[in-house]
């Protein structure tokens, strides 16, 4: 048989063997055949995990599915996921993740990233990962991005999500609150909005991209009663991008910057920490915001949930945001050709 391919190839990283993620890979197998009444997933999908263990996972939610070990220019078969093996370390119970497990995880991404890196798949799509189980593990590890970023070889990647037209991009990630401002630096700061720029216009077809910044401070800083990196970092890099034809706005108070009114004026914003942007977009768009890894040199999208360890092999796990992980890949892929 022989591959179709129109279709993009994107690998799939399921995360955290105890949470969801084998079940939302699982119930791609049904969506592959077109048994659901969400659109089937035009792509190939390749996962990167145990077999036995989706297998397992199958029986327990009583999905008949079939599983086969993934060999490069094989035709997709509706109903069938095509699995590249990667053993588990030890037995997964649901809802009990082991940290001996963590080292299979990091495998998972690492096979699949170097995987998309050699140009083998178009894009990669990853499920949610325990984090605490991972460093507990005696493995430092602070996210995908940070992860994906040192396999890639790049010194920075920008954290961005997406619930349709809102997009909200972050100047730093997975850092506890008091090392933000130290983070925020004019060469970091630049360096965030040049790939967010570059990116929305490969990507998403943004020719002169309106990005909307903002403050780190409460109002802005308050013309610097409320703390001054707004003066002394922010503004002036943003005058600096201005001069060369940038379309910027800010530093805006957060407080103001996601009404209905002032999202028609951007195309996306950056947020300058976790916590600052990334609770409106949720409210509002969780289960299909999309997570995605940009300034890398593959294309990185992921689920905007976690490992959902109280629900996992219930049979309950909604696959929407991992439907629209996989939608806005093939996307992104198409778009970057």
């Amino acid at each position: 048989m022989v591959a179709n391919i129109s279709l993009p190839r994107l690998a799939l990283t399921p995360g955290e063997p105890a949470g969801v993620g084998p079940e939302l890979a699982i119930r791609l197998a049904i969506h592959l055949a077109g048994q659901s009444q969400v659109k089937p997933v035009a792509a190939e999908i390749a996962v990167f995990a145990d077999p036995d263990l989706l297998q397992q996972r199958a029986d327990q939610l009583n999905l008949a599915i079939k599983i086969r070990e993934y060999q490069p220019g094989t035709a997709a078969i509706p109903g069938t996921l095509d699995v590249v093996p990667v053993q588990t370390i030890c037995s997964v119970t649901p809802g009990q993740p082991d940290p001996a497990n963590a080292s299979y995880v990091l495998e998972t991404l690492n096979r699949a990233g170097q995987a998309c890196l050699e140009k083998e798949f178009s894009a990669l799509i990853t499920g949610p990962v325990q984090k605490s189980v991972i460093n507990d593990a005696g493995i430092a590890f602070s996210g995908h991005t940070e992860f994906l970023a040192k396999l890639c070889n790049v010194d920075k990647t920008v954290m961005l999500l997406s619930d349709g037209d809102l997009r909200v991009a972050l100047a730093t990630t997975h850092l506890p609150l008091r090392d933000v401002a130290a983070a925020i630096t004019t060469a970091s700061l630049r360096r965030s909005l040049e790939i967010l720029h570059a990116d929305l216009q490969r990507y998403f077809g943004l020719v002169k991209p309106r990005i909307l910044v903002l403050g780190l401070n409460p109002h802005a800083g308050e013309g610097g009663h409320l703390g001054r990196e707004e003066i002394e970092i922010i503004t002036p890099v943003l005058n600096e991008l201005r001069e060369q034809g940038w379309q910027l706005s800010g530093p805006v108070p957060a407080d103001t910057a996601f009404t209905q009114t002032a999202r028609s004026r951007y195309d996306a914003v950056l947020a300058m920490y976790h916590d600052q942007g990334l609770p409106v977009l949720k409210a509002g768009g969780f289960g299909h915001t999309v997570n995605i890894t940009l300034g890398l040199p593959i294309i990185r999208t992921s689920v905007d949930h976690g490992t959902a360890l109280d629900i996992a092999a219930q049979g309950c796990a909604d696959p929407g945001s991992l439907l629209c992980a996989i939608d806005t890949a093939i996307s992104m892929s198409q778009a970057a050709i």
